[in-house]
């Protein structure tokens, strides 16, 4: 879970803050988002990761509960990167569930504000970038590749193997094995 520090303020304006006026607090109360959003820059890890402005495609359910207001869906994001074995560039879609209760600001008074593991709204707003963030960079590969059965490169030359796969530079003999190949050769 991912939080937002009450009183540091919500802008209003930016794509992946959600109003819930219309929700109230009537629980049951329900709406449904379906829209595409900029993107964050920052949303990913060092091999792979999503562009800044490139579209995030929302599917969201807003539903008003006793604490809160409960948000579940989908986010579809385009994935740039490069394969961690040869090092081509990889693009490809990324699907990711969204589950997160953002708790009314004046509920659980006995909750600390500043618990970070608890998300809270913003008077009627909500900040979904964080719950965003956390759920795609958790699905992120940590070693991604462009294809399961990726050659990589040649470690002598590198030579990309998937596009030369019959490269060799013949078995490199380990040295301390040298005098048995020149036995075998007499």
């Amino acid at each position: 879970m991912t939080s937002h520090v009450p009183g540091a303020g919500v802008d209003p304006r930016s794509p992946l803050v959600l109003d819930t006026h219309d929700l109230g607090r009537r629980a049951g109360a329900m709406r449904e988002v379906a829209t595409s959003v900029p993107a964050p820059s920052g949303l990913g890890g060092p091999m792979i990761g999503v562009p800044a402005d490139s579209p995030i495609t929302l599917a969201l359910r807003l539903e008003s509960v006793s604490d809160g207001v409960l948000v579940t869906g989908t986010a579809v994001v385009d994935l740039a990167g490069e394969c961690s074995r040869c090092l081509d560039p990889i693009a490809e879609q990324l699907e990711v569930e969204l589950q997160e209760l953002w708790l009314y600001p004046d509920t659980h008074p006995d909750v600390d504000p500043e618990d970070e593991d608890l998300s809270r709204l913003d008077g009627e707003l909500l900040d979904l970038e964080p719950a965003l963030r956390d759920a795609i960079v958790l699905d992120l590969p940590f070693s991604p590749l462009c294809r399961d059965d990726c050659a990589g490169l040649c470690p002598e030359c590198g030579t990309n193997l998937n596009d030369h796969p019959d490269h060799t530079h013949g078995d490199p003999i380990d040295a301390r094995w040298q005098g048995l190949g020149d036995w075998a050769a007499d």
